[in-house]
């Protein structure tokens, strides 16, 4: 199956860290389809030759300097990086179809049975299931799409855009469009995009409706928990959405576990958490420690090393509680599409920071 591919996207050395895994549970459970994935810049030259070892190819994207349409639409919508950077994947046109998979997911068994899905199948939100969550989705590379899918993005944005040239942090766009990062820009999120371009998805064909299981939240706090424990032991991929990702965690690695407090409503299914780490410290910590780089790796922000030391801690040290969120971190998850709607950045804070710009 040459012709098909499973496709990801990193932006940054830290969502490396999450594609790697990605890879390597596709590897795991005996993919069939080559393993793609995107980059830009931001990635270093260290963790790409890690991806390398993992993924058939490695793609360099970036909007920013390229002279291409991509270009031109962002030049009008500014606000629209992370997603014009993501559409990218409709460029991929050597592959006949495609499985898209953000680089917070992991497989758990083998899902190679989604190439017989056709453009656009995907598995509903869980926070308005008339819409497709479009952390995985199945479509038909095509610069005929990708240009349509341009032209729209320029034209229409999307739902999720920030409003009025202010994102719903208060941040403002000022200055011209420059390839260097700036302090307070913003992007919104593709899933509006993509909803409203493909928006015969939730009437037309169910058979473009993918199961839950292929695109399980493993962090949502609504009242699913007796479905799960109904129908959990099907799923096939787990979705870590929400602020802090498997690799802000504190790993143990005598007790194989994260620590922290597991009674936090965000950590509905911990189990998938140490999944996560066991196929990281497995598979990809060696590679990374081949390269040199292991010790940038496995530590982040409020995150401990995962080092020998940690096997030696001592059983009665108190667990350190969650990760808090720096706000440069949050500028970076809100850049990734992946805002705490539940938490700090649920609705009713979202209006009380508008309201104080507002009076």
């Amino acid at each position: 199956m040459a012709d098909q591919s499973f496709v990801t996207l990193a932006t940054n050395d830290s969502y490396v860290k999450g594609a790697l895994v990605l890879g390597s549970s596709l590897q795991q459970h005996r993919t069939t389809r080559k393993l793609t994935a995107l980059i830009t810049p931001q990635v270093s030259d260290s963790m790409r030759e890690v991806l390398e070892k993992v993924f058939h190819e490695v793609i360099l994207v970036n909007i920013l300097d390229s002279g291409d349409s991509a270009h031109l639409a962002l030049m009008k919508r500014p606000e629209l990086g992370v997603t014009l950077t993501k559409l990218h994947c409709w460029e991929l046109t050597q592959f006949s179809k495609c499985v898209f998979m953000d680089a917070d997911t992991m497989v758990l068994s083998n899902i190679d049975e989604l190439f017989e899905r056709e453009e656009l199948s995907a598995a509903p939100d869980p926070g308005w299931p008339d819409c497709f969550n479009s952390g995985v989705f199945v479509y038909r590379p095509s610069i005929e799409t990708y240009n349509q899918l341009l032209q729209f993005a320029t034209e229409k944005g999307s739902f999720d855009d920030p409003i009025i040239g202010r994102c719903i942090l208060g941040c403002r766009f000022k200055g011209p469009l420059s390839p260097a990062p700036r302090p307070w820009s913003c992007i919104c999120a593709d899933q509006g995009l993509l909803n409203t371009f493909f928006s015969s998805w939730a009437t037309t064909d169910m058979n473009k409706h993918l199961p839950f299981i292929y695109n399980l939240s493993s962090t949502s706090v609504y009242s699913y928990l007796p479905a799960f424990k109904a129908f959990g032991a099907n799923t096939k991929v787990v979705h870590f959405l929400g602020s802090t990702k498997p690799w802000n965690y504190t790993y143990d690695s005598k007790t194989k576990s994260i620590k922290g407090n597991m009674d936090d409503p965000k950590v509905v299914h911990p189990e998938f958490l140490n999944m996560w780490w066991d196929t990281y410290m497995t598979n990809i910590l060696p590679l990374l420690e081949q390269h040199g780089i292991a010790k940038e790796a496995t530590t982040g922000v409020n995150m401990a090393e995962v080092t020998e030391a940690v096997s030696h801690m001592s059983v009665s040290t108190p667990s350190p509680v969650l990760p808090t969120i720096s706000s440069e971190e949050r500028k970076e998850r809100w850049e990734q599409g992946q805002a705490d709607y539940m938490g700090m950045d649920s609705f009713d804070n979202i209006k009380k920071k508008l309201d104080s710009y507002l009076q």
